[in-house]
């Protein structure tokens, strides 16, 4: 945003737009809040992003009618589902958050939202000592499981390796050096 990108988000939730709201909360002051949807997929938001994306779709086409200059739009869903994956349809590039907070297990677990995901985020870093993850341990077992694929530890607090997550972004999405 800081660099003159426009971007959009767009939220999955069951019933409500409460993760919508949270975002336009937690991002007031640097992306207006129109900027920000909610889905009702009236259903398990997982499949809303995979089997069938007919309703993001959608919001996304009124989203782009909207705000045809933004340069970006970020897809989101919520969850720790190690089987979520996103339909091709649907978004050309697939970032995965995980939480150091729930256990440096994770990575090894294998799921294909580890494996098939284009980005893998391991998030709250500086949570590790409390929950006895071992970044090393963790560092280890996404190297095996995502093979040549990028993963970046972050803290989103003291935002580091977020810089990191913005050249890839820029690189891989945007197609800027």
């Amino acid at each position: 945003v800081e660099n003159g990108y426009k971007p959009l988000i767009l939220t999955n939730d069951i019933v409500t737009k409460e993760d919508a709201e949270h975002v336009k909360k937690t991002l007031q002051g640097i992306i207006p809040a129109e900027r920000v949807f909610g889905v009702e997929t009236g259903g398990c938001p997982h499949t809303a992003v995979r089997e069938d994306p007919s309703m993001n779709l959608v919001a996304i086409a009124e989203m782009e009618r909207k705000f045809p200059d933004s340069h970006i739009l970020f897809v989101e869903t919520g969850g720790d589902n190690l089987t979520l994956t996103f339909s091709s349809a649907l978004v050309d590039y697939y970032i995965y958050v995980i939480d150091v907070a729930a256990g440096e297990k994770i990575p090894r677990k294998n799921g294909p939202a580890i494996t098939q995901s284009d980005l893998l985020i391991i998030n709250k870093i500086d949570l590790a000592s409390f929950v006895n993850a071992d970044l090393k341990i963790m560092e280890r077992d996404s190297k095996m499981m995502r093979k040549d694929k990028p993963f970046i530890f972050t803290n989103c607090h003291t935002k580091e390796g977020i810089d990191a997550v913005y050249q890839l972004i820029k690189k891989e999405v945007l197609f800027e050096d």
